[in-house]
């Protein structure tokens, strides 16, 4: 019987040498609160927004990729002599215990060509890629929003960007100025 007893106080001593490991490493990387906007028309490319946030130590995100994607891209929007650029991104630095925000008018995700039955489930599985541990990759079902303006149906809005509203002459009203 001592036998057993001398192996199961091992095992418990080997169970908290190992817990105190974790203990005090602080919190893990995740991937947390992301979302994909769908593109105005079926030809535009998707755009998604997350939040990494930081683990015990500085990584950075190398690449997100879709199977349910026909193509996956690192962008960010910068400002380049007064004028609104995007440019691919290699990488992401993410300081550990801090964040990195992929969001509207900065850092985010091109992503094209998802899938239809992603679109229909309401969600795209992605991995995401880190510089450490062998390149840990975190699984991240992002929600999928409609594109901007889409009705109930699902229809998209009516696209007046490539419209010349200009046409009209100064003194002419618009079609519905006289419906008041």
């Amino acid at each position: 019987m001592k036998p057993f007893a001398l192996l199961a106080l091992a095992a418990t001593a080997l169970t908290l040498t190992a817990c105190e490991k974790n203990l005090g490493a602080g919190q893990q990387l995740n991937v947390v609160g992301g979302y994909i906007q769908m593109g105005a028309t079926p030809d535009r490319p998707a755009v998604g927004y997350f939040t990494v946030e930081g683990g015990p130590r500085d990584v950075q995100l190398v690449a997100v990729t879709a199977d349910l994607a026909q193509r996956v891209e690192m962008h960010e929007s910068v400002k380049e002599n007064g004028v609104m650029t995007m440019k691919p991104l290699l990488s992401a630095d993410v300081p550990a215990n801090g964040k990195l925000q992929f969001k509207q008018g900065g850092k985010h995700l091109m992503i094209w060509n998802i899938n239809g039955a992603a679109v229909r489930a309401g969600k795209l599985p992605m991995a995401f890629v880190f510089t450490n541990n062998n390149n840990e990759r975190i699984l991240f079902d992002v929600p999928i929003k409609g594109a901007p303006g889409e009705a109930a149906g699902g229809e998209a809005a009516m696209d007046h960007g490539a419209m010349d509203h200009g046409a009209m002459g100064a003194g002419t009203p618009a079609p519905d100025a006289a419906k008041k």
